[in-house]
């Protein structure tokens, strides 16, 4: 299915050497400002868990909750925030993970995923994996069932994929 979305490919803009040398950052801002590639990039994600109970889509913290809260509404189900520590107002579970340099935690409400539901976790990015595998323990913690993750674009040379096990992953873009 990757040629199908080759024209959402040309809304994501290159940027060398961002947040650091020798980085390529992956901006999405024009996808975003376009809403036909929009449209589109929320149609396709959704589409691709179409016949899969979704009860509940998680966004991750930040520009997860712009694809996730469309896709949620797409599927008909509801939306969780997950963010960073400290940014939630009530009572959370909270989980930490390695990055490249470093930690960081994530935290979500403790009545925000009921046992059994079935989540379908949504982030713009797949890279290294550890903020979707950090979103997938939180959602299992809570009893969620994880149904699905998907995402705008992976970045296949960072092996993501491989921290998130068996669970059913879809990305449209990869590079």
């Amino acid at each position: 299915m990757r040629a199908e979305h080759g024209a959402l490919r040309s809304f994501v803009r290159d940027i060398a050497d961002y947040p650091v040398a020798g980085v390529t950052f992956r901006d999405i801002t024009p996808l975003l400002g376009d809403s036909t590639a929009l449209t589109q990039s929320v149609d396709a994600m959704a589409a691709r868990f179409e016949g899969t109970q979704i009860d509940r889509v998680v966004g991750i913290e930040a520009r997860g909750f712009i694809f996730g809260a469309a896709v949620a509404y797409r599927v008909g189900a509801g939306f969780v925030p997950v963010r960073k520590a400290g940014k939630l107002p009530w009572a959370v579970v909270r989980e930490e993970y390695n990055l490249e340099y470093g930690s960081d935690k994530l935290e979500i409400h403790r009545d925000a995923i009921h046992p059994g539901e079935q989540i379908l976790i949504v982030d713009d990015v797949l890279a290294t994996g550890g903020t979707a595998a950090a979103t997938a323990k939180l959602v299992e913690i809570l009893g969620g069932v994880v149904a699905g993750l998907a995402f705008l674009l992976e970045i296949e040379s960072l092996g993501g994929r491989a921290k998130l096990g068996e669970r059913t992953t879809q990305a449209l873009l990869h590079y």
